[in-house]
């Protein structure tokens, strides 16, 4: 791909570009606006929403207290179902995994059923470097694979592109990636979906590996299960000869009884649907029905660390159902490629910084991608607290320094020493009324700067309030 999320420009920088972009910002108003409104009509069927976001809520944290009993039971019953499991680390070790596995086969193509986790790792990037090609089989997914680029969105990796753009990117490079686009291709949506559809029916057929992730896995019985809405996670599911999967550790949930919460909570907040189209399931192997090799690669890639901080770790809640997204006035303006995560929006300014750390400016800059207006809470199934999470990180990047950070402590150390000497802050009120007419409109500094660009400092009086108090008051 033409780009790479880590050593991409902080969020303001990147966010700043991305406004400029009327198309862009066009496309991002018409879809969350469109997917946000089709959500609450959904979300409203449903008498008891709030009842079972609790229990979503609830289910979540008391999995993730007990996580390490859980993944060892999962583990258990997927080895009892004839698959095999792997632990990764890291993104370097999950790579690793997968690569020695698809190169076991013999293969050197495979298939995969959209994973945030495997974005979140570059697998792609590393199985090219191995001589393997990964075709991504989810239609935005392609439109992205196609045209060189990044996803933008949890649910619709493509938002940013409208019919046009799709049109020009299938008719442009389809044949680089097998089936060229049909002649005279439209930028109708049946069009597109046909030309998807061919182009990739020769893939599913010749497919020995299949690549994916997951939504839920249960413990109890090894169970793993992908929700979507186009078939293709079937067919990577099922026709290939070898499947893995590589799913983040917190997707685990103890019993088949807590799925029944999350099969009602995501595909409402996520498509707006009262169900998915296509919910698949599958346990270790079976005999002459679907893959003859079963992978599961836990991945961890900064999960644990996640886990031991109290307040952030309940962004693990998290089932990846991009409600926050349609609903955040800064997304909407900056899309999700200013996040520089493959995780963007709200969650993603919680979750990347935790999973990555913030010692670039990028993973620094996200905990303040954001007005803390609270929208992305108040719609969340699981019902994770992102402003709260996003103050907590801003504490934390503050308190690791920076020529920004430094300056606004030494402020406040200043600011306490005035407060503490009443006789200090009574002469200093008093020269700032007299030197009022000489004061800037804005203030110096980079920080300060961008934030009197759009606000006027406001005026001093002629005279502080404890003089005025005692002329009528005394």
């Amino acid at each position: 791909m033409s780009g790479t999320f880590i050593g991409m420009p902080s969020f303001p920088e990147a966010a700043r570009d991305a406004v400029r972009d009327t198309t862009l910002r066009g496309n991002l108003r018409h879809a969350t606006h469109t997917i946000r409104a089709k959500r609450a009509g959904a979300v409203a069927e449903l008498d008891d929403w709030a009842q079972l976001r609790e229990a979503g809520k609830q289910i979540k944290d008391r999995t993730l207290r007990h996580l390490d009993r859980h993944l060892e039971q999962l583990e258990r019953a997927v080895t009892a179902a004839g698959g095999t499991v792997h632990w990764a680390a890291d993104a370097e070790e999950a790579n690793r995994i997968v690569t020695d596995l698809v190169e076991a086969t013999g293969e050197t193509e495979v298939v995969k059923v959209k994973s945030m986790a495997t974005q979140e790792i570059g697998l792609n990037t590393a199985l090219e470097t191995a001589g393997i090609r990964a075709y991504e089989t989810d239609l935005a997914e392609l439109i992205v694979q196609l045209g060189d680029d990044l996803p933008s969105h949890i649910l619709v990796p493509a938002i940013h592109r409208n019919r046009g753009e799709i049109r020009d990117i299938f008719r442009d490079h389809m044949q680089d990636w097998g089936r060229p686009a049909p002649d005279g291709l439209t930028d109708r949506p049946a069009d597109l979906a046909e030309a998807a559809r061919l182009h990739l029916r020769e893939k599913f057929l010749r497919a020995k590996v299949g690549i994916s992730g997951a939504n839920f896995m249960v413990a109890e019985t090894g169970t793993l299960v992908v929700v979507e809405s186009e078939g293709n996670g079937r067919m990577c599911l099922t026709l290939p000869e070898t499947l893995i999967s590589v799913v983040g550790i917190e997707k685990v949930i103890p019993t088949w009884r807590d799925l029944e919460v999350f099969l009602q909570l995501l595909p409402r907040s996520s498509t707006a649907e009262r169900m998915n189209p296509y919910t698949t399931m599958w346990t270790g192997t079976t005999d002459g029905d679907g893959p003859r090799a079963f992978h599961l690669v836990l991945l961890d890639n900064g999960r644990t660390d996640t886990l031991a901080d109290e307040v952030g770790r309940q962004a693990l809640r998290c089932i990846r159902c991009s409600a926050c997204l349609n609903v955040c006035p800064v997304y909407e303006r900056a899309g999700g490629h200013a996040y520089g995560s493959a995780y963007p929006g709200p969650i993603g300014a919680i979750l990347t910084p935790q999973l990555r750390g913030t010692a670039t400016e990028l993973d620094a800059s996200l905990p303040y991608a954001s007005s803390l207006c609270g929208a992305c809470y108040e719609v969340c199934p699981v019902a994770i607290d992102i402003p709260e999470v996003l103050v907590h990180l801003r504490e934390k990047v503050a308190d690791q320094g920076g020529a920004g950070h430094r300056l606004e402590r030494a402020a406040m150390r200043a600011a306490t020493w005035l407060l503490d000497h009443p006789a200090a802050l009574t002469a200093g009120e008093r020269l700032a009324s007299r030197t009022r007419k000489l004061h800037p409109k804005r203030l110096p500094g980079p920080g300060a700067r961008e934030w009197t660009n759009s606000r006027d400092l406001p005026e001093l009086p002629d005279r502080p309030f404890r003089d005025w108090w005692k002329k009528n008051h005394a």
